[in-house]
C-alpha cells in the first residue's frame, strides 16, 4: 500500500546536493554508502541538475531519479529523441510512500514539454514501470559458446574473404568506434546513441566506479576494402584443468558489427583463440546470427533472457509517423493513458512511402493501454499475443492480425546497451 507523505519534498537536485544524492543512490543500490571525492567529481561532470531529482525527509536525500537526452532508432532507421531514466532507486526506510511516482510524473511531465518523442529505460525489475506507462520492447540473451562443439576448424587462421582481423588498443578504439557504432544504430531499431564518456570509460580513461580497470583485449575486423565493420571488446581468464588442460573463458563485453560477414567472423576469430575453451557472449538479441554462424549451432547456449528496454510514448502521432511498416493498411487505436500524457483515438495509416497518424473520431479497431504501444512499437512483440493475454482488446475483428501485419519486423530489434 503506497502511503503518500507530502512533507516529503521532491525536486530537482543543486550541485552542493551531489554528495548526499550519491550517497542514497549507492544505498538504494546496496554499495557501501560512503561517498568519495572521486565519485562527486565524475557525477558532477555529466549530471544535469536540472534533470537529476530527489527525495528529501528532514534534510535528508532518500530517492534518487535522473534523466538524460537520448536518441532511439525507430524502425526503418529514424532517430527519435528519447527521455532516458536513469539512476532510480528509494532508500528502504521510505518504501511504498509515493516517492516514485511523484519523480516520474514530474520527469514525463517535463519531457512531454520538451518535445521528446518517448521515454526509456532498463528496468531492474519487471512489475515496477508498467504502471507508469513502459512497456518491454526489446529482449536481451547472453550465450555461452562450447568451444570445442563448434565444429571449426581448429586450423582456422583468420578470415577467407578477403577481410582481416587486427588487435588494435583503445586509442584505436575512440577513434574508430563512434563512427562503427553511428552506422550500427541507425540501421538497427531499438539502438541508442553513444556519447563520449561511453567511449572514455569502456576503454578505462574514466573509471568511474570502484572496481579495478583491467584492461581488455580489443579486436577489429577490416573488409578487403579496408573498412572498418566490426569491433570487439573482450576478457580472458586463466584457468586450467586437473590434467594441465586449458579451460579458459572469453568473455566478451561488447561486439558491434555493421554487416554479417564482420560479425561471423569476429565470434570465429574469438572461438579460435589457443587456450579458449568458453566464449560467453556480451547481451545480444534473441535471434543473433551466433549460433549459425558455427558448424554446430548447439554449441551455442542461451544462458540468459530477459526483457531490456522499456518504452513509454510520450508523442503517440511522432512514434508512429517516424518509422516505417511492413506493408500498408490502416488503423484505428484507442491508447488508454491513465496519466493523461499520450491517450486518445488515433488513425494510422501506414504506406510504403510513409506512415500519418492522425486524432479521429472513428471507430477502434484495437484498444490499448499506452505501455503495450510501448512494448509494440519497434516491431518485436505479437498483437495477437497480447490479444490473447487480455492486453489488447480488438473491437473490430482480425484487428490484432492487421497490427501484426504492420508493426512486426523481421528481425527483432535489439538494444545494446545498459543506461
Amino acid at each position: 500500500m503506497t502511503r503518500p507523505e507530502p512533507h516529503i519534498d521532491v525536486r530537482p537536485i543543486t550541485v552542493a546536493d551531489i554528495p548526499d544524492w550519491i550517497r542514497a543512490l549507492n544505498t538504494g543500490f546496496l554499495r557501501t554508502p560512503d561517498v568519495t571525492e572521486a565519485e562527486i567529481a565524475d557525477r558532477s561532470s555529466y549530471i544535469d541538475p536540472t534533470r537529476t531529482l530527489g527525495a528529501y525527509d528532514a534534510g535528508r536525500c532518500v530517492a534518487t531519479f535522473r534523466s538524460f537526452a537520448q536518441e532511439i532508432t525507430a524502425v526503418g532507421g529514424t532517430p527519435v529523441p528519447a527521455d532516458a531514466i536513469s539512476n532510480v532507486t528509494v532508500s528502504p526506510t521510505h518504501r511504498r510512500r509515493g516517492l516514485l511516482t511523484r519523480m516520474m510524473a514530474h520527469d514525463l511531465t517535463a519531457a512531454k514539454d520538451r518535445g521528446d518523442v518517448v521515454a526509456t529505460l532498463i528496468a531492474a525489475e519487471y512489475p515496477i514501470y508498467g504502471r507508469y506507462g513502459f512497456g518491454p520492447a526489446t529482449w536481451t540473451a547472453q550465450w555461452t559458446v562450447d568451444v570445442h562443439r563448434t565444429g571449426l576448424d581448429p586450423k582456422w587462421s583468420g578470415p577467407d574473404d578477403g577481410g582481416r582481423i587486427d588487435l588494435v588498443d583503445g586509442a584505436d578504439v575512440r577513434k574508430i568506434g563512434p563512427e562503427l557504432h553511428e552506422r550500427v544504430r541507425r540501421a538497427q531499431p531499438g539502438a541508442v546513441d553513444r556519447d563520449e564518456r561511453w567511449w572514455q570509460t569502456n576503454t578505462g580513461v574514466l573509471r568511474p566506479d570502484r572496481s579495478p580497470w583491467t584492461e581488455p583485449f580489443y579486436a577489429v575486423y577490416r573488409a578487403a576494402g579496408g573498412e572498418v565493420e566490426g569491433l570487439v571488446s573482450y576478457k580472458a581468464d586463466d584457468h586450467w584443468g586437473d590434467g594441465k588442460q586449458p579451460l579458459n573463458t572469453a568473455t566478451v563485453n561488447w561486439l558491434s558489427a555493421t554487416t554479417p560477414a564482420a560479425e561471423r567472423n569476429l565470434w570465429r576469430y574469438l572461438c579460435s583463440i589457443d587456450w579458449i575453451a568458453t566464449v560467453k557472449s556480451d547481451w545480444r538479441a534473441p535471434d543473433d546470427l551466433l549460433p549459425f554462424v558455427l558448424p554446430d549451432p548447439r554449441a551455442a547456449m542461451i544462458t540468459s533472457l530477459a526483457d531490456w528496454l522499456w518504452v513509454r510514448v510520450l508523442d503517440v502521432v511522432r512514434a508512429l509517423e517516424a518509422r516505417t511498416y511492413a506493408g500498408e493498411g490502416v488503423l484505428v487505436l484507442e491508447v488508454v493513458d491513465p496519466a493523461g500524457l499520450s491517450g486518445g483515438r488515433y488513425r494510422l495509416e501506414a504506406a510504403a512511402d510513409g506512415a500519418s497518424c492522425t486524432p479521429t473520431t472513428a471507430t477502434a479497431d484495437l484498444t490499448l493501454d499506452i505501455a503495450e504501444l510501448g512494448t509494440l512499437w519497434l516491431g518485436d512483440e505479437s498483437a495477437v499475443r497480447l490479444a490473447a493475454l487480455g492486453r489488447v482488446r480488438e473491437e473490430r475483428a482480425g484487428a490484432a492480425r492487421v497490427a501484426d501485419a504492420l508493426l512486426r519486423t523481421s528481425r527483432r530489434p535489439w538494444c545494446p546497451d545498459i543506461f
